[in-house]
C-alpha cells in the first residue's frame, strides 16, 4: 500500500478493556489519531484521520503544523539479528499479513509501551508520580 502520511505517528495495541486492536496518533496533529483491528486497518483509518485533520483545521483558518519529528529522524537505521530471529519475525509477518518493517515497528512500540507502563507503575510505587 502506498501511504501519504508526512506526518510522524506512534502506533500502540489497544488493550481489551480499550477494544483491542491498534491506535495509530499523530504528535504533531493535537487530536488526530485512528484505530483498527489489524495495524493495516489502523494505518488506513490513520491516513483519512489526517486528511480531514488537515481539511478542518484549513477550513477554520487554523495554522497546519510543519511534521516536527519526522525532520529530525529518518525512521531508518540498520540493524543486525541473528538469522533463527530474522526467520521468525519474517514468518510472524507473513502469518499477520505485514511487512517485516511494520511487525518490527509495531513490536518495538509494544516493548517500549511496555517498558514505560512498568516504569510508571513502579515509580508510583516509590512515591513519585508525573
Amino acid at each position: 500500500m502506498n501511504r501519504k502520511l508526512k506526518y510522524p505517528v506512534t502506533i500502540r495495541p489497544l488493550t481489551k478493556e480499550e477494544g483491542g486492536g491498534y491506535l495509530v496518533e499523530f504528535p504533531d496533529l493535537p487530536g488526530c489519531m485512528a484505530d483498527g483491528e489489524t495495524i493495516e486497518e489502523a494505518l488506513n483509518e490513520a491516513e483519512s484521520a489526517m486528511k480531514s485533520w488537515i481539511e478542518t483545521a484549513k477550513s477554520f483558518g487554523d495554522p497546519i503544523p510543519e511534521p516536527g519529528i519526522s525532520t529530525k529522524y529518518s525512521g531508518q537505521w540498520r540493524l543486525r539479528v541473528p538469522k533463527s530471529l530474522h526467520a521468525a519475525l519474517t514468518l510472524r509477518a507473513k502469518l499477520e499479513g505485514v511487512s517485516l518493517n511494520t511487525l518490527s515497528a509495531v513490536l518495538l512500540a509494544e516493548g517500549l509501551e511496555h517498558r514505560v507502563h512498568l516504569k510508571s507503575d513502579g515509580d508510583k510505587r516509590h512515591g513519585k508520580h508525573y
